[in-house]
């Protein structure tokens, strides 16, 4: 009986450390826009280093973004690198800008675990600046995709 409750015991242990629990070991790409934290510091707020830098998240609907209908480009705020076109932009409705499409080549991607499931997280492809997340709940009369981006990341430059 004893050998059967220990057998349980380590299976039930082992069994709870799931990947959820375990950091992700990705190797580490070098970007063509490298800065230490120091400078990234001084360049952007408390706020937008949170987000970009340390992948944090603004509030749901606080993003003047999340309501802007202009044309333009939306780029980085780290680096000026253009990621999302306005006419890629949807209301989804969960207080944060979304687009069904980034600009091709200048958005990467990762896999993040920080909330125990899987999700897509999308950063700047020339400074890592952490974007959002991607989600497969967007306009499925286009990609079928929602970037879900964090306002504060971006800089938006209307059409002239």
């Amino acid at each position: 009986m004893n050998k059967i409750l220990i057998a349980f015991a380590l299976t039930l242990f082992f069994n709870c450390n799931t990947l959820a629990q375990k950091k992700s070991k990705e190797t580490t790409k070098t970007y063509e826009v490298s800065k230490t934290e120091a400078e990234w510091k001084a360049q952007l707020t408390a706020k937008e280093f949170y987000v970009l830098r340390q992948a944090g998240t603004e509030r749901s609907f606080t993003s003047p973004f999340n309501k802007n209908y202009k044309a333009g480009i939306y780029v980085c705020k780290g680096c000026d690198t253009p990621l999302f076109k306005s006419e890629y932009k949807f209301d989804s409705g969960t207080g944060w800008p979304s687009f069904d499409r980034e600009i091709s080549g200048n958005v990467d991607f990762s896999t993040d675990n920080d909330l125990g499931y899987t999700r897509t997280e999308e950063h700047c492809a020339t400074c890592g600046g952490h974007l959002g997340h991607v989600f497969n709940d967007g306009p499925k009369n286009t990609t079928g995709m929602r970037h879900c981006v964090n306002g504060v990341s971006l800089k938006f430059i209307p059409n002239e």
